[in-house]
């Protein structure tokens, strides 16, 4: 099988994804600009939710430009890492409005913990579904920022319940990994 409709749809379950987050913001119904100050700690959720959507968007995009065939099971993976993602919106809203709070600041780490699992899970089951000579089993090798990424979620999670705020830096910290795409992965696929 090709993988044209999985990636259409993804495209536009992130896309969805992307809508229902922005809608979320409201905008303050004074019309001074200190009004907007309140709306700082939800705008600035919204902004990285938006980045991490971006970088899985990015990444899938990358994955199956690498992908030369499907299967069943890949289908899975890809919905499967779709659940997950399509939980990121909840996730923002409510750490948005409760930031300090340690159980949403834990949430919005689990789901992004699962996100990552997934998203391995998707590129375990391309690379299992092609040769061994396969670039893109090369181009990921150990996947030392998949484990680290990972590790700091974990991190996160738990220091959610010490500090919120170390735990955020965590989150961020991985996005700003991630921030960047890797100029090896393109190269890996160029003949």
């Amino acid at each position: 099988m090709k993988s044209n409709r999985l990636e259409a749809f993804s495209d536009g379950v992130l896309a969805i994804i992307i809508t229902i987050m922005v809608l979320e913001l409201k905008a303050p119904e004074e019309v001074a600009l200190h009004a907007l100050i309140p709306t700082i700690p939800t705008f600035v959720s919204y902004l990285f939710s938006f980045i991490y959507v971006g970088i899985y968007w990015n990444n899938h995009h990358h994955l199956f430009q690498a992908t030369q065939k499907i299967n069943g099971k890949i289908l899975w993976a890809n919905l499967h890492l779709l659940f997950w993602l399509s939980l990121i919106p909840f996730t923002t809203s409510w750490i948005g409005e409760n930031y300090m709070a340690p159980i949403p600041v834990a949430l919005y780490g689990l789901v992004l913990l699962m996100c990552a699992i997934a998203f391995f899970i998707l590129q375990a089951s391309i690379i299992k579904n092609h040769g061994p000579e396969f670039p893109l089993r090369k181009f990921i090798g150990r996947d030392g920022k998949g484990k680290v990424s990972a590790a700091l979620y974990i991190i996160g999670i738990i220091l959610s319940f010490v500090n919120p705020w170390i735990a955020i830096i965590c989150y961020i910290i991985v996005a700003l990994i991630w921030l960047v795409p890797d100029r090896r992965f393109e190269r890996s696929l160029t003949p």
